[in-house]
């Protein structure tokens, strides 16, 4: 097998965990096939971050520390990984499920001619360096099995928190090799300038690692503060289902589901939602779901690992206040 390149992902210069699972599962597959590992970084001051791909992984480490590529954008990122992937031995390119991943993973497909596996949960490889991806369908009811009939320019995109990551390697030998050579952004379609920052600095939904989400069980948009209370415990993201954002009480980031957003969680914490197959396909991937609903036959509960037939506004108040104790106690 060739290498193995791994785009890593980086918000305002710093990485995101996403990319570091990537560099894992890169890992995983070269320890079986004897490939070498690359990671790009692109952005703007991110020299201390191509520090942490080689501790984590990292045989190669690409650098694009250039202002004018500080912001994403597909045309100029999935040029460059096109042509650090051609002008390398690369058979497989792996990144991030999310919104950049979505977008960008299918561009580099297109522009190298290889094939795609989208939102995967579980890679393989056959001798030949072929890649076989496990990835989920509708809504996680069935899996889908895709493999390649190629080595060669390969691109997947993994599912956040699924993959591990691997432990720091102080002493990892890492080539770093900076890119100079880069795409005339006066030649691209459309350029990012600026990237005006929301003052919503509430955790992202699909970068955390324990999410508590309310449904229309809440019965009103004020008793979201029972949702958020139990979150900021927790130190959660809030989310919320179609049916509480249809109703207005919070915004469509909120949303978690088909038309939502997936999310992939350690910790999912359902308050007052049934559970209806389109909010299953956003967070059924969850390594643990706890559901709180009066309805003992709310669907939620046939795909909970832990399950609370109750009043939410008697057990949420409660929860939290366990919570606190038991951290006050450490």
């Amino acid at each position: 097998m060739g290498q193995i390149l791994v785009f890593s992902e980086q918000r305002d210069g710093k990485l995101k965990r996403v990319a570091f699972e990537a560099l894992g599962a890169a890992r995983q597959l070269a320890s079986q096939t004897n490939a070498t590992v690359a990671a790009i970084i692109v952005g703007k001051n991110i020299a201390s971050e191509a520090e942490t791909l080689s501790k984590k992984g990292a045989d190669k480490v690409f650098v694009i520390d250039d202002p004018g590529f500080a912001h994403y954008s597909s045309e100029a990122y999935g040029t460059i990984i096109a042509d650090i992937a051609k002008k390398e031995d690369t058979s497989l390119i792996l990144m991030g499920a999310t919104a950049m991943g979505k977008d960008l993973g299918p561009k580099v497909a297109a522009k190298l001619g290889g094939p795609f596996a989208g939102d995967c949960i579980k890679l393989e490889c056959d001798a030949e360096g072929k890649i076989t991806a496990t990835r989920p369908m509708y809504g996680g009811k069935i899996i889908s099995i895709v493999r390649s009939h190629t080595n060669k320019y390969q691109v997947a995109t993994l599912r956040p928190n699924v993959f591990s990551v691997n432990e720091a390697d102080e002493n990892k030998k890492t080539v770093f090799e900076n890119i100079d050579t880069l795409p005339d952004l006066s030649e691209m379609k459309a350029v990012v300038k600026e990237i005006l920052s929301s003052a919503n600095t509430k955790i992202d939904l699909t970068e955390a690692d324990i999410i508590v989400s309310g449904g229309r069980g809440l019965k009103a948009p004020e008793h979201f503060a029972l949702i958020e209370a139990l979150a900021e415990t927790l130190g959660a993201a809030v989310g919320a289902s179609r049916a509480a954002v249809d109703a207005g009480w919070k915004p469509h980031s909120y949303q978690v589901g088909l038309t939502g957003k997936t999310v992939s969680p350690s910790l999912y914490i359902a308050c007052g939602i049934s559970g209806a197959i389109q909010h299953q396909a956003g967070m059924s991937s969850s390594k643990y779901i706890v559901a709180i609903n009066k309805d003992p036959n709310a669907p939620i509960f046939k795909i909970a690992n832990y399950g609370i037939v109750g009043d939410l506004f008697e057990i949420v108040p409660l929860l939290t206040e366990a919570i606190k104790t038991i951290k006050n106690e450490e």
